[in-house]
């Protein structure tokens, strides 16, 4: 049976709620059990670490769950991610429920729980391709951009207001109630639109990563890219892990959350903008911009202990983000054959969260033995730099902010003027 545009573009975003809702609830997880970790060992190495459980098995996985995505049905492979990650999620509720949680196992079940989102996403990804033309990919882009941001727009607020009725360990039910409501959905819409068959060669799952590196690295534009986003991510990972630490130090956990939650508003107004109009043309010159721009916000994060303005100044950062992750997507997606997506974006994915990862592993070193102390009240910056961006706890990390936003604003000039990367722009219009 043949189905119209439209009709493949709702359901699209029947998906594309379910996976709006898990994300949701994939994110009261995260927030609650940084802020659990954190009040119990009040290091930052230790809230970092979650993050890196959260993200390097994914990373390392996501090759092999890319390779799969193109070998079978990808909405069964994101049913199969989805109830995977509800195994870790209970181990931890059921050694919350025995009363002899620990930190490891908290470790351990978000480590269980990361390792089946490497085969979810890149099938998330790659669907988009099967369901929709070209003309909506931007569109798609900024609404996958808008469920995203969820997991900071409105997690951290339902977190705070959870917590302060619920126990903790009945933030895992919820998530995995999410879980099961966004599989329903895609089983639900596979059901309606059958299956699909996929043809590829009779060749081992190897054989196929090698496709998929070949596929990726044909192109000296996308590496550009992706390589330059890499970097990018390094900083906003230093970003990601060390913010909530920072602010911890300046308020209370409600506060906290009710930040996170009015900065990451931000991205509602790019993402709304282009999952309506969407973008046809121009995206190196949009991402140069808004990368552009995303760095001195960045920096201003650092620049101030009053939480209104470090509120605000991150409302203006993540509203640039849908603007450079969808011209990146954009020039990489049209730049690419279809029936390689799924390898060829875990690829990209993992090689673009190795910066995430790089940044998480030395972010609580960092913090905790070099720019922290760097900041204290008798630290050696303390009559200098502490001057301007104030001295005390979690400065230093205020320090890495304003380092870090420098470097990403430098990184926007260098993407101005590369010609590989320019040369998508050529190749996608």
């Amino acid at each position: 049976m043949t189905y119209k545009p439209q009709d493949l573009y709702s359901k699209f975003l029947l998906i594309w709620i379910g996976q709006f809702i898990s994300i949701i609830g994939t994110g009261l997880t995260i927030f609650s059990l940084g802020v659990y970790v954190y009040q119990q060992t009040t290091t930052a190495s230790s809230y970092v670490f979650i993050l890196i459980c959260a993200l390097l098995p994914p990373m390392l996985l996501k090759p092999y769950g890319g390779v799969l995505a193109d070998r079978h049905d990808r909405r069964l492979m994101m049913v199969f991610g989805d109830m995977g990650a509800t195994l870790g999620l209970l181990f931890i509720f059921i050694m919350m429920l025995n009363g002899n949680i620990e930190i490891w196992h908290i470790y351990f079940g978000i480590a269980i729980s990361s390792v089946f989102s490497a085969f979810q996403e890149p099938a998330y990804k790659a669907l988009v391709t099967d369901l929709l033309p070209e003309t909506q990919y931007a569109k798609a882009s900024g609404l996958m951009q808008l469920a995203s941001s969820a997991q900071y727009l409105i997690s951290p607020f339902l977190a705070g207001l959870l917590l302060s009725v619920i126990d903790i360990k009945f933030i895992f039910l919820i998530d995995i109630s999410t879980l099961l409501i966004s599989s329903s959905i895609v089983i639900w819409v596979r059901n309606i639109l059958g299956g699909i068959t996929i043809k590829h060669p009779k060749q081992n799952i190897m054989a196929d990563l090698r496709e998929g590196i070949q596929e990726f690295s044909k192109s000296r534009g996308v590496v550009h890219l992706v390589i330059t986003t890499m970097l990018v991510l390094f900083f906003v990972g230093l970003l990601q892990s060390l913010i909530i630490p920072m602010l911890l130090n300046l308020t209370t956990v409600k506060i906290v959350g009710i930040s996170q939650s009015v900065c990451a508003s931000g991205i509602i107004l790019g993402s709304l903008s282009i999952g309506l109009f969407g973008s046809k043309h121009k995206h190196v010159i949009i991402l140069s911009i808004s990368l552009f721009f995303a760095g001195i916000f960045f920096a201003g994060l650092g620049l101030s202990t009053n939480i209104i303005l470090i509120t605000l100044t991150g409302f203006m950062f993540f509203g640039t983000l849908p603007f450079i992750n969808t011209s990146i997507e954009v020039l990489i997606r049209k730049n690419i054959e279809n029936k390689k997506q799924g390898r060829v974006w875990s690829i990209i994915s993992m090689v673009t969260y190795l910066g995430s990862v790089i940044a998480f592993l030395v972010a609580g070193f960092l913090a905790d033995h070099v720019f922290n102390p760097l900041l204290e009240l008798d630290g050696m910056l303390a009559g200098t730099v502490g001057s301007i961006i104030g001295v005390g706890e979690g400065r230093g990390i205020a320090l890495m902010f304003v380092i870090s936003g420098a470097m990403t604003s430098m990184i926007s000039l260098f993407i101005w003027q590369n010609k590989e990367i320019k040369g998508l722009e050529d190749a996608a219009v």
